[in-house]
């Protein structure tokens, strides 16, 4: 079932996520529906606070990535479109146990905020912890493309949005595009849901 996306201005992706067990409710029904949604909307990752669940669960598929029209002006060497083809995985419970190198900037868009892509600079090789959707726990690590989709993830089940992490002046010159999408003022090619205060 394809689930509506939460957008920028609604208080559940500013809450820091629960952890969760094997019992969780519905798990595996959320998880499917996290898929089916985050297709919908050609995402690459998709948080659960992003369907409106304040817990420590983000699914990833990086093989949108691997496919491109234009081999001319490609940034992915076809080793990288390899990985980036067969990584699909589900994160619960994550935690970020490091992440080292030189910062590197890459063009970042986010499902929750709607048309507003922007350069964001992160590190790019990050070690992991998490469960996966069988509750074995695994510590990975990862660099590069997967790496930052990964970060881009977890900040959601941290509160953290990429509109955060961008300089002071660009976050200034996207406040208005912001304060719109908080208010409804948005089309995207996908369902969506405002925060409405209750009266």
């Amino acid at each position: 079932m394809i689930l509506p996306i939460v957008v920028y201005g609604d208080p559940v992706l500013r809450k820091v996520g629960e952890e969760i067990d094997k019992d969780y409710e519905g798990l595996d029904v959320l998880i499917k529906n996290m898929f089916d949604t985050m297709y919908n909307a050609n995402g690459v990752g998709l948080a659960a606070p992003q369907v409106g669940k304040a817990i420590r669960l983000f699914i990833i598929d990086t093989q949108p990535f691997s496919e491109s029209d234009d081999d001319d002006d490609d940034e992915f060497t076809p080793e990288q479109k390899k990985q980036l083809k067969a990584f699909k995985k589900i994160f619960i419970n994550a935690r970020i146990l490091s992440e080292e190198g030189k910062e590197w900037k890459f063009n970042e868009g986010c499902l929750s905020i709607p048309k507003i892509r922007e350069d964001v600079n992160r590190l790019p090789n990050i070690e992991i912890e998490y469960f996966d959707e069988n509750f074995v726990k695994h510590k990975e690590k990862y660099d590069g493309v997967i790496a930052r989709v990964i970060q881009h993830e977890y900040d959601h089940i941290e509160g953290r949005l990429f509109t955060d992490i961008i300089s002071p002046f660009k976050r200034k010159m996207i406040s208005g595009k912001l304060s719109d999408i908080s208010k409804g003022k948005i089309t995207a090619d996908y369902k969506t849901r405002v925060y409405k205060p209750k009266k």
